[in-house]
């Protein structure tokens, strides 16, 4: 087989492993109702700037990932397509940079740095949630990406690279906020110190836009600045609001989701640090050896890394885009001499990947993950053909209220009212709350035995 053959083929699983990895679809969990409610709001109820959660708190992630939602959903008038499109295009964008960057370092590189970001333990899961952790990846690697590519050319910033670095800060800001920060401001202020002249004003600008988007919000929406300001932003760095977790949170998890890669790449720094100690010892001159480039992917992922791990409040997938930098700086560590092992690194890494993604999978349809994404589906349905008026109880599941295309959930006294008055004939409740509306025929209930969909029964 060629290697143009094996890289086509390589591609192909791993745009397999994005688009289906997290099947069936559904939104009950890691938060994604509330990523996909902003951009259902925006165009249901016109709400463009700030939005809430289904359970009628403030939203509390910027705008510009469900503004690209709205316009997919314009376009194609599907919302799953609309959801998901913004996080799996940006996979596939992530991959095909990381893939032409490491190709500085040889076809081979090239093919690395794109194996080692698609398979891996989070790449394929979050290449297609409802989530903004990979349009935030995207965006971080293509700030660090330009910086990186000044340094290796050694050219001058023009005007039009430093609209273009603040463009990219405008937009992470309004994805997640300063975060984009952490993962890169550490690796800057080194090269500041080492000489180099990255522009400053883009950083400012940037956070002035977001800065104005918060004002606005702490001036116009009520609770904004109580559930965005002070929970959201500011109790991530105290131990009392959200669940701290120690130090080294993140550095056991990062060696365990992105392997088999983060073992070959310590075996390399090894093998590195071995064969700088044999031809000069270890002294601090050995440093100056490395280039600059690469230096900076060394600042740039491990600062990131250790900035989060001192931030409180941890999750795993928030030190994703420290994997982008991780991905590049393990292509410019490969030789040919360590091309057998890269081979047997991605063999593994495939094999992982996928089994993963096949156990979820099928572990999503036995166990009937998306009962309330059918549930919903014939909500609708009923709805549609028999012309009703039909409303959702309040329940926990943030979801039910998209599958079932509605803006509000109804409270349970308020729907009782409704239902004794004829005012709705079809409703979707808890299913041991039925028996508090009276003449009620269950329609259908969701595998779970959670929820029943009840219509008068007449």
């Amino acid at each position: 087989m060629s290697s143009r053959k094996i890289d086509i083929f390589i591609a192909a699983i791993a745009l397999v492993l994005f688009a289906a990895t997290n099947l069936p679809w559904q939104l009950d969990d890691y938060d994604q109702a509330k990523q996909a409610f902003t951009s259902f709001e925006m165009v249901k109820e016109g709400h463009w700037l700030y939005q809430r959660t289904p359970h009628e708190r403030v939203a509390t992630k910027p705008p510009l990932v469900g503004w690209i939602s709205a316009a997919t959903y314009e376009v194609t008038r599907s919302w799953d397509v609309a959801w998901r499109l913004p996080s799996l295009g940006a996979a596939i964008a992530l991959s095909i940079l990381l893939w032409r960057a490491g190709n500085v370092y040889g076809p081979v590189s090239g093919l690395i740095a794109f194996s080692a970001f698609a398979f891996n333990l989070l790449t394929p899961r979050l290449a297609s949630l409802v989530r903004t952790d990979m349009p935030l990846a995207l965006v971080v690697f293509a700030i660090g990406l330009t910086i990186w590519n000044h340094i290796r050319e050694r050219r001058e910033w023009s005007a039009g690279d430093q609209l273009s670095i603040f463009a990219l800060l405008t937009a992470a800001m309004l994805i997640k906020g300063p975060i984009v920060y952490a993962f890169l401001l550490p690796a800057v202020v080194i090269f500041w110190w080492r000489g180099e002249r990255i522009p400053w004003w883009p950083w400012l600008a940037s956070l002035g836009i977001f800065l104005m988007w918060v004002l606005g919000g702490c001036l116009l929406v009520p609770q904004f600045y109580e559930q965005v300001v002070m929970r959201e932003f500011i109790g991530r760095f105290g131990e009392t609001i959200h669940r701290p977790q120690p130090i080294y949170f993140y550095l056991p998890h990062l060696l365990h989701k992105f392997a088999p890669w983060s073992l070959l790449l310590i075996a390399l720094a090894i093998v590195d640090l071995r064969t700088r100690i044999k031809l000069d010892g270890l002294k601090p001159s050995s440093l100056r050896l490395i280039g600059p480039e690469t230096l900076w992917l060394i600042c740039w992922s491990l600062g990131g890394l250790m900035v989060m791990s001192l931030i409180p409040s941890k999750r795993v997938d928030r030190i994703f885009p420290v994997i982008p930098p991780l991905c590049l700086l393990l292509a410019a560590q490969v030789r040919p001499r360590f091309y057998r092992w890269a081979a047997v690194t991605l063999l593994l890494s495939i094999l992982f990947a996928g089994g993963y993604s096949a156990f979820k999978v099928y572990t999503g349809y036995r166990d009937h993950r998306d009962a309330l994404v059918r549930l919903g589906e014939v909500a609708r349905r009923e709805a549609t053909s028999n012309h009703w008026r039909y409303e959702v109880v309040d329940a926990p599941d943030e979801g039910l209220l998209l599958y079932c295309d509605r803006v509000h959930f109804v409270r349970r006294n308020e729907a009782i009212a409704k239902w004794n008055k004829d005012e709705v004939d079809g409703l979707i409740v808890p299913a041991d709350q039925t028996g508090l509306f009276a003449d009620a025929t269950a329609i259908l209930n969701d595998v779970g035995g959670r929820y029943s969909l009840i219509a008068h029964g007449k």
